[in-house]
Parts: structure tokens; C-alpha cells; sequence
């Protein structure tokens, strides 16, 4: 480990996660690898970002012509360990499982990166290689208080979009339909909602998994459900970008009324007794 990364750790130790110098102000976590050599674990500093329920980082190694070592090694073993400071000021330690994100969603979250952090496209800028981008999964869905607060999450978050949902419906639906801005920006504002939330699923779906491995089945079938929605908000957004009639548009509002509640009802059915049994 180089003297610079050890007193970054060192710091960022003693002050609840906080750093100063070329750090300062930045996003920062402490990534445990196990060394896929020596077996040894191996820490190191990273900049990371919230992306739902896991948390991605960058092996972009300023730019340089080869990924970092603790790339490699996750790639070895996906086990690590995390530190993250917290809004308390101490510091948060977890398990967490390293995935490695390919193709398009790479690109994509890559790109975001970049638009937050103009670093990044200077990184990518500098190397040949494809800068690799990391999801880690926190894996702790031991403790009941927490499954339980998935659970009243997951209720609460279905209700929401119903409620926006039947809103939408409502507008589209009234006597005279008038597809104005206002009308536009709510259905294009719960499509987004709708992809966030599905997005921050499949992150979750990961640990349930893990933890309850009776669910694999029902879990796969979420998936799948998740990737069918997605091609109907698809649907609808290329309508409202055509400027299709308000009655176009409920039409397939309704087919994707009926596909959600279909969805929703299914997953409460199947998670809700595991996260949170009576």
C-alpha cells in the first residue's frame, strides 16, 4: 500500500469518513479486497455514488493504462468489506458482494460519473481501456427491524404509484382530455418514477436472494416482470413523444395499469410474509 493511501485511511478512519486534500468534499469510501494472490485483504480508498440500494464505484485509476489491484482481486473473490461514513460522523462498516456492471448500463452509469465529476472523463480520456464500473451489494438482511422496514418501504412505494397512477388515468380519462404540459410532465414524471423504482429493486433482489433462496423462482419471475413494464413505459413515452390523442394514451395507460397492479400484487404476495411475517 503507498504511504499516500495509508494516511488517506487513516483519516478518513478517525474523522467519520471525512478527508481533506485532493479528497476533500468528495464521496468516499474504504474498499476491502482479499488479495487474489496472497489472500491477504487489501484496502483502499474509492469514490463512490448511491445508485438505489447499492453503491458503484470506479476502477479508473486516475487514468492509468491498467485497472487497480483491488479490481483484480474482486474479480477473484467478489466478497468485500466497505466503510462509509455516516451523517452521525462515525463510521459504517458492512459485507458487501462486488458485481461488475457490462455493457450498455456500464456505459450509462459511466456517463453519468462523468457529468458529476468532470475528473472521470478526464480518466477515460487518458486510457484505452474501458473504465470498469462497480456495483456493491450490501449482503446484512439479518436483522428482522430491517427486513421490516424493506417491507413497509416496498408497501409504501406501490401505493405511491397507484395513487399516481389513478391520477394519470383520472386526466386522461375526464370528459373533454386535454393533453396539456401539465398533463405531459405528470405522465412522463411517473414513468421515471416507475423505472427508479423498479431500478432500486433489481439492486435488492440480489440480497433477498441471498438470503432466502426459497424465493429464487418468484424473485426470477419479478425480473422478468420488471423487464416487461419496462418495454410498456417504452411504449408509452415514444406515444407522448408523438403527440398521440389523450385517448391513444389511456388506452395504453390502462395496459400498463393492469400489468402493474398484477405486479405489485404479486410481490407483496411473496416478499412480504419473508421480510416482514406476522
Amino acid at each position: 500500500m503507498s504511504a499516500f493511501n495509508q494516511q488517506v485511511i487513516e483519516e478518513f478512519r478517525a474523522n467519520g469518513g471525512r478527508v481533506g486534500g485532493m479528497f476533500a468534499g468528495a464521496s468516499l469510501l474504504l474498499l476491502t479486497t482479499t488479495g487474489a494472490r496472497s489472500g491477504r485483504p487489501h484496502t483502499t480508498p474509492a469514490v463512490y455514488v448511491h445508485d438505489g440500494a447499492r453503491l458503484l464505484v470506479f476502477a479508473s485509476n486516475a487514468g492509468g493504462p491498467k485497472h487497480p489491484a483491488w479490481f483484480h482481486n474482486l474479480r477473484a473473490d467478489a466478497h468485500v468489506s466497505v466503510e462509509i461514513g455516516t451523517a452521525e460522523g462515525a463510521v459504517e462498516r458492512f459485507r458487501a458482494t462486488a458485481v461488475v456492471i457490462e455493457g450498455e448500463e456500464r456505459d450509462r452509469l459511466y456517463a453519468e460519473q462523468c457529468r458529476r465529476d468532470p475528473a472521470f472523463s478526464a480518466y477515460e480520456a487518458g486510457t484505452d481501456r474501458i473504465i470498469p464500473v462497480v456495483a456493491l451489494h450490501r449482503v446484512d438482511l439479518t436483522d428482522p427491524a430491517r427486513r421490516r422496514a424493506v417491507a413497509a418501504h416496498l408497501v409504501k412505494v406501490h401505493d405511491e404509484l397507484r395513487a399516481e397512477l389513478a391520477a394519470l388515468r383520472e386526466g386522461l380519462g375526464s370528459p373533454k382530455p386535454v393533453l396539456g404540459r401539465q398533463l405531459a410532465r405528470h405522465c412522463l414524471a411517473f414513468c421515471g418514477a416507475l423505472h427508479a423504482h423498479h431500478h432500486n429493486e433489481d439492486g435488492v433482489f440480489d440480497l433477498l436472494e441471498g438470503q432466502f433462496p426459497e424465493l429464487a423462482e418468484a424473485l426470477d419471475r419479478m425480473r422478468e416482470e420488471h423487464r416487461v413494464v419496462a418495454r410498456t413505459v417504452e411504449e408509452l413515452e415514444a406515444l407522448l413523444a408523438s403527440g398521440a390523442a389523450p385517448a391513444t394514451l389511456r388506452t395504453e395507460v390502462d395496459r400498463l395499469a393492469s400489468r402493474l397492479e398484477e405486479h405489485f400484487a404479486y410481490e407483496e404476495a411473496q416478499l412480504l410474509p419473508a421480510l416482514a411475517p406476522e
